[in-house]
């Protein structure tokens, strides 16, 4: 317990420092940031697929995902017309496999590829957004990575807290038995509190619309932890890998980043 213990503070005293440089950098630097982590985490899905399923080799997964996000950056032919052309290729492509399920196949790596690749180009356009009256990109995803932080440190230490103490039931025993409602509820108010400070004292964080936006994040983000863990359970595995010390794997460390992103996002563009 010890010895993980400092692995996540040793992975935190390098990795949170490079984030916000990669952040502030943007760019090249943002999309390099981007591209690694949506790689690993397809990587990673693939293995979890794996034990359900029969999904296409590693190699023609991981150059689909590198061509999906660079065009999230540079357009090559549009959103929407490259992951079309992803789909409709792993379609053509189970055709002449013969192993296992084609549903199974199919869907297992679909959802895997379109999970991943959606939810870190999201991250990435949210990078790329131009500042406006819902902020600049650089603050968005800062705004974004503070109230993740903050609502899981908060229900954290809430639920080891006051975990059961007003509330019995549990917020979600069938995938997650650990997680209680005084958890949920501490996490929603670290998460406003992280946007209330974004708000106040970084340049470019919406004003007047951080505090909703943090309000919202912490409401959700626990559906973000509870998707993967769906998904670990029906693989009968306990992390998604072992890249990130004292974290497990990318899937593990992001799952709520993942799950957010997007929906900041389009926050971010209709708010």
């Amino acid at each position: 317990m010890q010895s993980n213990l400092m692995q996540r503070v040793a992975v935190a005293i390098v990795g949170i420092p490079l984030f916000l440089w990669l952040n502030m950098q943007g760019g090249l630097y943002f999309l390099a940031l981007v591209l690694l982590l949506s790689l690993m985490a397809t990587w990673e899905f693939w293995r979890l697929a794996a034990h359900r399923a029969h999904p296409p080799s590693i190699a023609i997964l991981l150059p689909l995902t590198a061509f999906i996000q660079l065009d999230f950056y540079y357009g090559f032919i549009g959103y929407w017309e490259a992951i079309l052309a992803v789909v409709m290729f792993l379609y053509v492509l189970e055709i002449w496999r013969n192993q296992g399920s084609q549903f199974m196949n199919l869907g297992a790596t679909l959802v895997g590829l379109l999970y991943v690749n959606l939810s870190f180009g999201a991250l990435l356009r949210l990078r790329l957004s131009e500042t406006t009256g819902a902020g600049s990109g650089e603050a968005l995803v800062l705004l974004l990575f503070l109230c993740v932080w903050a609502a899981d440190i908060f229900a954290y230490f809430g639920g080891r807290g006051f975990g059961g103490k007003f509330i019995k039931k549990k917020l979600f025993p069938r995938i997650s038995p650990k997680k209680t409602w005084e958890g949920y509820l501490a996490g929603i108010a670290g998460s406003a509190l992280a946007a209330w400070a974004c708000s106040a004292y970084i340049s470019g964080c919406p004003d007047g619309r951080a505090i909703p936006a943090g309000l919202f994040i912490g409401a959700v983000a626990p559906a973000g932890d509870l998707l993967e863990s769906m998904f670990k359970r029906d693989a009968g595995v306990k992390d998604s890998s072992g890249v990130i010390p004292g974290h497990g794997g990318v899937l593990d460390r992001f799952d709520t980043v993942m799950f957010i992103a997007p929906l900041l996002y389009f926050l971010a563009h209709h708010w």
